[in-house]
Formats: C-alpha cells, structure tokens, sequence
C-alpha cells in the first residue's frame, strides 16, 4: 500500500505513448521489432531488430540484445553477480573498445527463471554507460541513479525509479 507522501504521481499518457506505471509487476518480458543499436568507443557492438525488452512497473523498459547480434569481442567477462528475485542471477561483462573501457556496463542471465527463458542468451545494455543507444532513430537518455538500466525514450512516460528519495516506490 503506498503511503500518500510517498505516492508518485504519474503522467498521463498520449496516443503512441506509455506510462511505466501502468507496467507490470513482477517484470514481463516481450519481443520487439524496433531497431536497437548499442554504440561504444565509436564502435557498433550490437544491432538488431530482434531485441526483447523487459517492462517493470516504475523503470523505463530495459532493452536485451540477442547475443548473436552483439560483437562479443568487446565484452570480457567479469566476476561480478547479482540477483533479481525475478530473473534470478546475472552475470556482467566490461566491455572494452580500443583505449574505451565501460566497466560492468553489460549484463545477461545464463540461467534465467522460470518465466524469464526469453531473455536467455540476450545481453542488456546500462545506456548511461555507452555512447550511446538508440530505438529506431532516438538516442535513449538512461534512467537516474546507477542502479536502474532503463531506455528512456520520447514515448515513455515517468516518473521513474532511481533518483534520491524514490527507495520507496
């Protein structure tokens, strides 16, 4: 139950837009045909028109890339793991391009939940930490905070996750 100071108030969404409010919770995951490009130290390292994107109440959509379309010679494995309690564990990677080192700016589920199978095999993107990302021909502004791995685009509407004071949401 959410406590009335603590209540975000959302905007309203226009035609050809959507609210992160009205989400789900927990995470649904779709196909999307949308044209997803990953740019790091001046280098394309993923393309796609197969990407899937992952929608949670509250962040803007997060946007997994078939690992078959990523240049995977620019993402070193690192140790580090978390845990979603609905995706379950991920692994990171660094990915490095030339003199251009974006640390645990990538991530995948090797092992996803049940529910969770479609993003097997994809690699998410923290956009804060590339060049940039792109759906179709709009560079995505990353959510606030450091945590969060949102795209947030013209057609996506707040407010979102990740800045002070919304720990509580």
């Amino acid at each position: 139950m959410w406590r009335d100071s603590l209540r975000p108030q959302p905007i309203a969404p226009k035609p050809g837009q959507e609210s992160v409010w009205d989400y789900p919770r927990p995470p649904r995951v779709e196909d999307s045909t949308k044209h997803i490009r990953v740019i790091c130290g001046g280098i394309t390292i993923a393309d796609t028109r197969r990407a899937r994107r992952v929608l949670e109440t509250s962040q803007a959509p997060v946007y997994y890339v078939p690992a078959a379309d990523v240049q995977m010679q620019y993402l070193q494995a690192e140790g580090k793991r978390t845990f979603c309690e609905w995706k379950g564990l991920a692994a990171y990677y660094t990915v490095v391009v030339g003199a251009h080192v974006a640390r645990e700016a990538a991530w995948s589920y090797p092992d996803p939940s049940p529910g969770y199978e479609l993003i097997r095999d994809y690699i998410g993107f923290y956009p804060g930490r590339m060049d940039a990302c792109y759906v179709d021909e709009e560079q995505a502004r990353p959510m606030p905070g450091d945590f969060y791995a949102g795209w947030i685009t013209d057609d996506i509407l707040g407010p979102f996750k990740g800045a002070p004071g919304t720990e509580g949401w």
